[in-house]
């Protein structure tokens, strides 16, 4: 007995370091073309919630709509015990958001996405009696205008899988939001037409939910669309590829699987949820939670010679015992400015200054007119003018970083914005998916992405 006792005091410290993992289950439901995809909707969220299990529901506008007119008010109530989220107003109908952002800037990019959205995230509101707590995209149609407006739509959390931009496989505070995007390894979804690889999964599961609690702990996110429970194909493929338009009389419902093979999807999704409950320390959060589980993304105020040092070194975020800074944030310290959100530049800027140093009397003008700026229109520039001539804004950033540490004679330093190895290079393998055309590329969505990166920054749990 005093053997056993003392094993059990030699492993409390073993379990007092493990750290909670949580896993977000989310299911983009967007199917208005199948009417066999409501009832998949109906039934995974009945069980979950039999299960005393909550998921998030990313709802299309379009879907809606249209169980409201079926008069659906059952899969209305069932869904509404989850957490709903906002999967764009038709989700694949020509254009997707790539495909119109792609020519616009970030700030009319921004108004054009909430132009198209707004209606739709009313209706969310107005039929399920909630403002979407997260947004994601569809397919892999990114673009970092949505930020900013999804910000004004009073939407906090991205949730969706993606390459474009990312950060060691967890959450991450971009644009303003909170992003659970990227997941990598940590984002685990089972087979549902091959279960003999099952087996493996869940082992992948197992070693994450180690993985995460041996450092911190973090977050585990699982995806799926109700849809795929009882079709073989998606409704949009058959209807919008390669950049179709097509008319709503013209569309095809996708081929349905057999009332066998959608019992096996149900039971896979059933196995493993209960896989994930019977593990230690795992918890099932909805985007509500996971908001209230990390800390805000407003920092705290650091000692702007910690901060020089930094930026001196390299242009990227900076974390901390006391909280965790973008780039941004430092930048907003080193001018003096209280912390606040505000956006990357909206251009990548140039440095047209000629000479080595700068007077003291001009520089301490040019810093005035910075915070000014960014108080103003609540965006960095993307540059600094120095009378006549500019600074881009990493060489500003980085001459003021060797200003603070040095003192004396303003000496111009070329900086560089180190957070951009955080992006996607490949612009056509970023946003490959079927319904965008043939060939679709947009090196302009992830050079405005990389221009954001100021504003970069790994999300801490509290």
């Amino acid at each position: 007995m005093k053997r056993l006792l003392l094993l059990f005091l030699l492993s409390i410290p073993y379990l007092a370091a493990k750290d909670p993992v949580y896993v977000v289950l989310w299911f983009d439901t967007e199917d208005y073309v199948e009417p066999a995809a409501d009832d998949a909707a109906l039934r995974i969220a009945t069980d979950l919630t039999n299960a005393n299990v909550r998921a998030t529901f990313k709802v299309v506008g379009e879907k809606a709509r249209v169980l409201e007119s079926r008069g659906r008010t059952d899969v209305i109530r069932a869904l509404s015990r989850h957490a709903i989220g906002y999967h764009l107003n038709f989700h694949s109908s020509q254009p997707t958001p790539s495909v119109y952002l792609r020519r616009l800037g970030m700030l009319e990019g921004a108004q054009e996405f909430e132009r198209r959205e707004r209606p739709g995230v009313l209706d969310i509101k107005r039929i399920f009696g909630v403002t979407p707590i997260c947004y994601g995209q569809p397919g892999s149609s990114w673009g970092p205008q949505a930020h900013i407006a999804l910000r004004r739509l009073g939407i906090p959390v991205y949730l969706d899988e993606g390459s474009q931009v990312g950060l060691n496989d967890q959450p991450f505070w971009y644009g303003g939001v909170l992003n659970i995007f990227n997941m990598g390894k940590n984002s685990i979804r089972p087979n549902f037409d091959h279960p003999e690889a099952n087996k493996a999964i869940f082992q992948k599961f197992a070693d994450a939910v180690e993985q995460l609690s041996n450092n911190g702990g973090g977050v585990i996110s699982t995806y799926f669309h109700p849809t795929e429970f009882v079709t073989t194909e998606f409704w949009d493929a058959v209807n919008f590829k390669d950049g179709e338009a097509r008319r709503r009389e013209d569309w095809v419902r996708p081929h349905k699987r057999t009332q066998d093979e959608a019992e096996r999807c149900f039971r896979i999704l059933r196995e493993y949820v209960d896989m994930a409950k019977k593990t230690p320390g795992v918890q099932f959060v909805t985007a509500q939670d996971v908001l209230l589980l990390y800390r805000s993304q407003t920092p705290p105020q650091l000692d702007s010679h910690k901060i020089a040092e930094h930026l001196s070194k390299e242009i990227t975020f900076l974390q901390t015992d006391a909280g965790d800074f973008s780039a941004a944030d430092l930048l907003l310290q080193l001018l003096g400015m209280p912390p606040q959100i505000v956006d990357g530049p909206t251009t990548r800027g140039e440095t047209t200054y000629h000479s080595d140093t700068i007077p003291d009397w001009l520089f301490e003008e040019a810093t005035r007119e910075t915070a000014s700026f960014i108080n103003a229109h609540h965006r960095l520039p993307a540059e600094v003018w120095v009378g006549s001539q500019t600074l881009s804004l990493p060489d500003f950033t980085g001459t003021l970083a060797g200003h603070v540490l040095s003192g004396g004679q303003v000496r111009v330093a070329r900086g560089r914005a180190d957070f951009e190895k955080y992006f996607a290079t490949d612009a056509k393998k970023s946003f490959q998916w079927p319904i965008h055309p043939k060939d679709f590329s947009a090196p302009e969505l992830l050079e405005l992405g990389r221009l954001q990166g100021w504003t970069l920054k790994p999300a801490r749990l509290k």
